[in-house]
């Protein structure tokens, strides 16, 4: 595998795989119930994730993406029981805004790819999920419940899942430390703010973030908030209102 992946463990039962090799520095997260294992994201597809998972489990696995973004569904090919959000099932038909050179650009930008890996062969993935997933929903795993919560802002159907009992919450792209992006076209800013009022609503106990630093604190969730509302405020949560800066993140708008 050329170590492609790097594996830490949360709890027993929770395991992150990241992508460090990449500028991005993909996670993806893997919860283990006691009848299956759900993976949240499957990171870029530059090297065989399915390979990295059956070492830390041995229950069926259900995938699914906190949104349809090349560099969470790279891995989706291995895993035909996979779950996706209502708003993004046509981006996973063939309807997604960025043509294939566009995505292949971004996969090796700024990347220690391993040794025989060829871009040309690399593939937007495509297909229809066995479950449409939405907000509120539970996906019960055995012994673990994870709720649905549609979070759009980052991409038109971005879910975030929150684990309860345990107070985790895996939050994608909607929430990480770096330079959050809510430029594209297919971005929503006045919906990232409403998103940030729902997850930093809840008494999340550790943050999960699907980028860069995994030294992120609860009380994250109420800055970005409270930034948000202040943009809101001032008449700059737009497209082409500019970046901004807040020490640990920034969003790009």
């Amino acid at each position: 595998m050329d170590n492609w992946f790097t594996i830490d463990k949360i709890d027993e039962n929770t395991y992150i795989i990241s992508e460090y090799r990449h500028w991005e520095e993909t996670h993806c997260y893997l919860l283990n119930g006691n009848i299956r294992s759900l993976l949240i994201d499957t990171g870029l597809g530059i090297s065989n994730i399915y390979e990295e998972v059956l070492k830390l489990t041995d229950k069926p696995i259900t995938a699914v993406a906190t949104h349809t973004h090349w560099d969470h569904i790279g891995g989706h090919k291995y895993f035909p029981d996979f779950y996706a959000h209502a708003d993004e099932l046509d981006w996973l038909n063939g309807k997604f805004p960025l043509s294939i050179e566009t995505i292949r650009e971004m996969v090796i930008d700024r990347c220690d790819l391993p040794k025989g890996f060829c871009v040309n062969n690399y593939e937007f993935f495509q297909g229809i999920p066995t479950k449409v997933l939405r907000d509120h929903d539970i996906i019960d795993i055995g012994g673990r419940e994870i709720e649905v919560l549609h979070t759009p802002g980052h991409s038109p159907g971005h879910m975030c899942f929150w684990e309860k009992s345990k107070g985790y919450l895996f939050t994608g792209d909607l929430v990480y430390k770096d330079t959050l992006f809510a430029y594209y076209p297919s971005t929503d800013p006045e919906a990232y703010l409403d998103s940030l009022e729902k997850v930093a609503a809840l008494p999340v106990k550790e943050v999960f973030p699907a980028h860069h630093s995994l030294d992120i604190e609860p009380e994250i969730l109420i800055r970005m908030r409270e930034a948000f509302r202040n943009l809101k405020a001032d008449g700059k949560l737009h497209h082409g209102s500019g970046t901004f800066g807040y020490g640990d993140w920034g969003v790009w708008l």
